[in-house]
């Protein structure tokens, strides 16, 4: 049976997809058999003859060296930069749970380890009209535990711990914090995150500095994330 993982962050644009993808590149690189899905993916750009191009999934596919079709690892591209319930409404392509859920299923059946990555926060929106639909949901229905994604300037306490709290609220299972954009000559960045980590009790696995292409965090402990 396959082991699973979801994604998360305090924000968006924090780099969910970009730890995503050298978690997925360290699991292969050490002999592992990991792919990728996400639910639905906003602010995409179209190619020359008019395509939509899923740019999350496409960065993660180059980094991590996947064979996998990009069809395969998102089910809804919004072309609108924007959450994806409202891009869903405005483009009239609505998330459908259903569909979310056996996609990730075709997933997790092919894969030893799946990572499903989030859509900005955790207290996004995935759909909301009749029907609300949001990650936290969905992460409920597939009993999947989560690491988090944090910046480490300046209100990364506040922003981090209310995220955690939230999740606590909402008995989501946490298996760690990686924080993104480290300078570790920063006596205020290596502050915040002592006071996150003490505060909260949270694991911090790995602090990634600007620009590094591969994650500190021992391969043993990266499958046991997985569940």
């Amino acid at each position: 049976m396959g082991k699973k993982l979801f994604v998360t962050a305090t924000g968006t644009d924090i780099g969910k997809t970009y730890v995503s993808a050298l978690i997925i590149k360290k699991l292969k690189e050490n002999g592992f058999d990991s792919g990728y899905y996400k639910a639905a993916v906003s602010g995409n750009q179209r190619d020359e003859k008019g395509n939509i191009i899923a740019g999350d999934p496409q960065y993660v596919k180059d980094i991590a060296q996947l064979n996998e079709n990009i069809k395969n690892m998102v089910s809804y591209i919004y072309e609108m930069a924007v959450s994806p319930h409202l891009a869903g409404s405005l483009e009239s392509n609505l998330l459908e749970e259903e569909k979310v859920l056996k996609d990730f299923q075709m997933n997790f059946e092919k894969y030893d380890y799946l990572l499903m990555e989030g859509s900005g926060g955790i207290i996004c929106p995935l759909r909301y009209d009749n029907k609300r639909i949001f990650l936290e949901d969905i992460i409920r229905i597939l009993e999947i535990p989560c690491i988090i994604v944090a910046n480490c300037a300046l209100g990364t306490i506040n922003s981090t711990l209310l995220t955690i709290s939230y999740m606590q609220s909402k008995n989501i299972e946490i298996k760690g914090l990686i924080f993104n954009n480290y300078n570790p000559q920063s006596t205020m960045e290596r502050d915040n995150i002592k006071v996150i980590q003490e505060v909260s009790g949270v694991e911090v696995l790995d602090c990634i500095k600007t620009g590094d292409k591969d994650l500190n965090i021992d391969i043993t402990k990266l499958t046991n994330i997985y569940k």
